[in-house]
């Protein structure tokens, strides 16, 4: 056996061993039974069988490895996949396997008992080929939910919980004496104790009681419970919060280069309160120095503390329309760690020379202390560059040159990423407006504008910078990396785009970049422009986390780093341990290899956080937009097709607000769908309902259970 396997700390063996375990099997090399079988193998781990046998089992459970009838270990039946099942309220589901493009699908009688986001082990039903292959569930490995959110309904011996999440297919059924007080109309969380089968409903208890369903902010609380995000900190952490300091101290600063005397401002939103990032710009020699300037939370923060272990469990901070649930408790967030204008503050700075064509000639990644000069605003920004307001340019008369240097810069940086494929889709973001009760006052598309565009441009390049200089050091390092698209996706895009006389060039099933980037260049202010880039968005993988530096598809770039906002991303915060562990000559191969043990981990917890925080930022968009429409039921709306299914066509105002128009309420025809030109056809008459097309429509209802809107045609012909 060539293989060796060095003992390891006592926190990574067990992983090491589980590692090792596979990788022999693979190679066919290991298949114990009995005990003079596993002699051979003892090497391994000649003082410590018991766990050996353990990593079996557990691999055994995981399906990574299969027991024969005899007992032996061998590879997994190729037939076998692990995956993770996703349930649907018709009784039918589906289990994603990593790796594989398509999801497997589930019959009814298939489904064998797993219940929503359980992980499963599937075997492929006979005589399965092509792309949507069927499977049935032979084991469930784990449970992936033990709590479920949604409204309880009172009878008078018992009590159901109906679920928020649609995909939970069945309602729970709660004893009276298991109800917790819930009254009827009650948002509560019920703890599963029998996940019911195709026969019989699940059981539970509540235990918790969130509030009525018509209370003020209990709609959205019900969406950050279902996504099981911790809205308070525990006692540890905010007493370890509490005890940072409130200023910067001497002992702090030193052997920092000190910037205080760099003229710089922090950049964002008016209602932003933690400011993690402050710009200088200044030339020199023809040459632009920017320096990129981000708070180092990592001083305040240290490794395996309780504040530390709670930002990893978060991932990410969360931005709802109602609320912000932080990475790290707002003693830190909105204090200390804030680059607040006027005070001292520690910072990681990246200070790059860049020239005329927007190549950076030089660059230094320093510890530094740091004095905010002014807290901008996009808004203020963009009425002295864009509007050239005259009181807005008096009022910050000092800084109007460094503004207006900041904005040529950009405007390079921007063209030079063009220049190599960089894609920027320009979508409106959509800006939801409540009340103090939490109700919808307006929804509007929020854009883009020179002052943020700037901010963008800039902490792209330090990302991109930061990257760079740790691949070449060939240190454990966090990258952003996003993949190419798949062959099958760029075809399909390459399919709809030809019914609007657009077509895109790829090479051996491979698409550049750039082709996507001349994409929208072509249909920039046509019609068609919001629709073909958001088909051109979902056709793309999701950017993540990873230890392998990738590359990154979307910015055509071969280094990408998160490392701008270590207030609100962990990776960040992640990656300014190790940068300030180097510039300190610490990182040894001791300190590279603890690295090498965790960064992998954080990566992907970070990646499924990430993905969590965009779910439920979109879930209380699609809800409080349903809430928003209630008041327009019966109203005109012009509207643009972006989506066309088997069931009705899907049609999006200008307000950012897409509803659904049913099949069946199409006029004048019976309408099928023509899936190969995306188009909704009518039988007898040919008329076409195609994406992109203008068409006007009346709000029919709206369902903030379901947070749905249903349109009906308007009278009239479309345009």
């Amino acid at each position: 056996m060539e293989k060796e396997f060095k003992m390891e700390p006592e926190k990574e063996i067990f992983q090491k061993r589980k590692d090792l375990i596979c990788e022999l099997i693979q190679d066919e090399l290991y298949v114990p039974m009995k005990e003079k079988e596993m002699a051979a193998f003892m090497q391994v781990a000649k003082e410590d069988r018991r766990e050996l046998r353990r990593a079996l089992e557990e691999l055994h459970r995981e399906g990574k490895i299969s027991v024969t009838a005899k007992g032996k270990y061998v590879k997994p039946d190729a037939d076998l996949f692990t995956g993770t099942f996703i349930s649907n309220a018709r009784g039918f589901g589906f289990v994603e396997v990593e790796g594989r493009e398509t999801d497997l699908f589930i019959p009814e009688t298939a489904v064998n008992g797993a219940f929503h986001h359980d992980t499963v082990q599937v075997k492929l039903l006979a005589g399965q080929k092509g792309k949507r292959q069927e499977a049935e569930v032979v084991r469930i490995i784990e449970r992936g939910m033990t709590q479920v959110v949604g409204t309880y309904q009172k009878s008078k011996n018992y009590g159901f919980v109906i679920p928020d999440d649609a995909k939970v297919g069945a309602d729970i059924f709660v004893a009276s004496e298991r109800s917790g007080g819930a009254a009827d109309g009650h948002k509560v969380v019920v703890e599963l104790a029998d996940y019911g089968d195709g026969r019989k409903n699940p059981e539970g208890k509540v235990v918790e009681i969130l509030g009525h369903i018509n209370d003020p902010g209990v709609d959205i609380l019900s969406i950050v419970r279902s996504y099981d995000m911790p809205m308070e900190f525990e006692e540890k952490v905010l007493n370890q919060a509490a005890r940072v300091a409130s200023e910067v101290s001497e002992a702090d600063m030193q052997g920092r280069e000190d910037l205080r005397d760099v003229q710089m401002v922090t950049i964002d939103g008016e209602d932003a309160k933690d400011l993690d990032d402050a710009v200088s710009m200044s030339e020199e020699d023809g040459e632009y120095l920017l320096g990129v300037h981000i708070a180092d939370v990592t001083n305040y923060v240290q490794e395996n503390s309780a504040l530390d272990r709670e930002a990893l469990k978060r991932g990410t901070s969360v931005y709802l329309t109602d609320r912000v649930i932080p990475m790290l408790p707002h003693k830190l967030s909105n204090g200390i760690c804030s680059l607040n204008e006027g005070v001292d503050r520690l910072a990681l700075s990246c200070i790059m020379r860049i020239n005329q064509k927007g190549e950076v000639t030089d660059y230094r990644i320093v510890e530094s202390v740091i004095r905010v000069d002014r807290r901008m605003s996009y808004t203020s920004v963009k009425k002295i560059l864009e509007d050239n307001d005259g009181e807005e340019c008096r009022k910050y008369e000092e800084l109007v040159p460094m503004f207006q240097r900041m904005e040529k810069l950009a405007g390079i940086l921007r063209a030079k990423r063009k220049k190599r494929g960089s894609i920027d889709f320009d979508f409106p973001e959509t800006k939801i407006i409540l009340d103090r009760e939490g109700h919808p006052l307006e929804i509007k598309p929020y854009e883009r504008n020179t002052a943020t565009k700037i901010i963008e441009d800039f902490m792209l390049l330090a990302n991109e910078t930061v990257a760079q200089h740790f691949y070449w050091l060939e240190l454990p390092f966090v990258y952003r990396t996003h993949d190419n698209p798949d062959p099958e996706k760029i075809q399909q895009l390459g399919v709809f785009i030809g019914n609007f006389g657009y077509g895109i060039k790829t090479t051996k099933e491979e698409i550049h970049p750039k082709e996507i980037q001349k994409l929208l260049g072509k249909i920039e202010g046509t019609p068609e422009e919001a629709l073909i880039s958001r088909l051109a968005l979902r056709s793309m993988k999701q950017a993540k986390y990873s230890v392998d530096c990738t590359g990154h598809f979307g910015l055509a770039c071969r280094y990408y780093c998160h490392f701008t906002s270590p207030i609100r991303r962990y990776p960040d915060l992640q990656i300014h341990r190790i940068i300030k562990e180097q510039l300190r000559g610490r990182l040894r191969e001791e300190r590279i290899l603890h690295y090498n043990g965790i960064l992998a981990q954080v990566a992907d917890r970070s990646s499924k956080m990430e993905r969590r925080a965009d779910e439920a930022e979109r879930e209380t968009d699609k809800l409080k937009k349903a809430e928003y429409m209630e008041q327009h039921i019966g109203e005109r709306f012009e509207g643009v097709v972006s989506g066309i299914t088997g069931w009705g066509i899907y049609v999006e105002l200008p307000n950012t607000v897409e509803g659904l128009i049913h099949v069946s309420s199409l006029n004048g025809d019976y309408f099928y769908y023509d899936e190969a030109n995306y188009e909704m056809v009518g039988r007898d008459t040919g008329k076409k309902y195609k994406l992109g097309q203008r068409i006007a429509v009346t709000v029919e209802k709206t369902d903030r259970f379901t947070r749905t809107v249903d349109f009906a045609e308007a009278d009239g012909e479309e345009e």
